[in-house]
C-alpha cells in the first residue's frame, strides 16, 4: 500500500468545487505523487493518465460527470510533470516505469483493478499497462495514442507519420529545448496547444493555468525527458495484443498523428471499439468533451 500524506496542495488549477475533490500527496513506486481524487471511495474506480504538455487539468471537463455516473476518479500529475516528483536522470522516464506508477497509484486506493483512460502520453502509459500488467486493468480507453508495436511499425514504414513525428527529434537535444519552451512566457507551448486545436478550445484562463505547472521547479526537463526515454529506451512489451476490453477515441484531424494509427492499432485488440471523430483535434477531450465521456460511460458497462 502506497504511503498517503495528509498534505494539500496549491494545485496550479481550480479542484472542481462541486464534488469535494481532493488534493494529495501519495508516495507510489518510491517517488511522490500528486494526486487529484473525487467521488466516493467504494464507487467502481477510473484512472485518467494526462500527455504532453498537460497535467491534471487537462481533465478536469470528464471529471465531475464521472463522479455524477457513480465512479471514484484519480487524476494523477504523471511522473515530472506540475506538483508530482521530477526523477533524475532520462531513464527514470522509461514507459515502463510509468505504467509501474500507474499500477502502485491503483493499489493506494486498495484496489487491485481500475477502468484507466489514457490520452496522448498517457495513452502510451495506458496501452502498456493493458500489455504489461493486464490484470490491473478492467476497461481500456485510449484517446489519439498508438499501440506501441504499431506506432513503431508506420515510424519505420510511413513517410507521412515520420514527418509528422519529426518534431520529437529536436526534443532529444540537451537543455536547447528546454530554452526554447522557456522563451517567451512558454509561447511554443501555448502555440502547440492554440495551434493545433479548433479556435477556442483552449482559454486565456487554461493557458495561464499550464504556464503555472510548466513553471514548476525541473517540469520542463521531465516532461522533455519523457520523449528522450522512449528513443534512448524503447519499450518492448511481453505481448502485443490487448486482451481488456478496448475503447479507441481518435480525432481524425490530429496534425501529429494519422488516423491509419488508430484503425490498425484496433487490430492489436481482442474486444474492442473504434469511435472516430471527424473534424476533431488531437485534444478530444477539450473539443468534444461530453461525447467523449458518454463513449467512456458506455465502454464502462457494455459487453464487448
Amino acid at each position: 500500500m502506497a504511503a498517503l500524506s495528509s498534505e494539500r496542495l496549491e494545485t496550479a488549477a481550480d479542484l472542481p468545487s462541486s464534488l469535494g475533490a481532493e488534493s494529495s500527496v501519495r508516495t507510489v513506486n518510491g517517488i511522490e505523487f500528486h494526486v487529484v481524487a473525487a467521488g466516493d471511495e467504494t464507487d467502481p474506480l477510473v484512472v485518467l493518465l494526462h500527455g504532453f504538455p498537460e497535467f491534471w487539468y487537462g481533465w478536469r471537463h470528464q471529471i465531475e460527470p464521472l463522479v455524477d455516473a457513480g465512479y471514484r476518479v484519480l487524476v494523477p500529475d504523471q511522473r515530472g510533470y506540475n506538483l508530482s516528483e521530477k526523477t533524475a536522470g532520462v531513464r527514470s522516464y522509461r514507459t515502463s516505469e510509468c505504467s509501474r506508477d500507474v499500477v502502485e497509484l491503483i493499489a493506494s486506493e486498495g484496489r487491485d483493478s481500475a477502468r484507466v483512460v489514457g490520452h496522448d502520453w498517457g495513452g502510451a502509459v495506458a496501452w502498456d499497462l493493458a500489455l504489461r500488467h493486464p490484470g490491473v486493468v478492467d476497461r481500456l480507453a485510449i484517446v489519439n495514442a498508438p499501440h506501441p508495436v504499431v506506432y513503431r511499425h508506420h515510424l519505420l514504414s510511413n513517410p507521412e507519420q515520420l514527418r509528422r513525428s519529426s518534431y520529437a527529434f529536436c526534443y532529444q537535444l540537451p537543455w536547447l529545448p528546454e530554452l526554447a519552451f522557456r522563451a517567451g512566457h512558454f509561447a511554443l507551448l501555448e502555440r502547440a496547444l492554440r495551434e493545433m486545436a479548433a479556435p477556442g478550445t483552449f482559454t486565456d484562463h487554461d493557458l495561464e493555468q499550464y504556464r503555472r505547472a510548466w513553471r514548476q521547479d525541473g517540469a520542463l526537463t521531465a516532461m522533455l525527458n519523457w520523449y528522450r526515454a522512449a528513443a534512448r529506451y524503447p519499450p518492448t512489451v511481453p505481448r502485443e495484443r490487448v486482451d481488456v476490453p478496448t475503447l479507441i477515441v481518435w480525432g481524425t484531424d490530429d496534425v501529429a498523428l494519422t488516423t491509419e494509427l488508430a484503425i490498425d492499432s484496433d487490430q492489436y485488440c481482442e474486444r474492442s471499439r473504434l469511435e472516430l471523430l471527424p473534424e476533431t483535434s488531437h485534444w478530444v477531450q477539450h473539443e468534444r468533451p461530453e461525447r467523449l465521456t458518454d463513449l467512456l460511460l458506455e465502454a464502462f458497462e457494455e459487453e464487448f
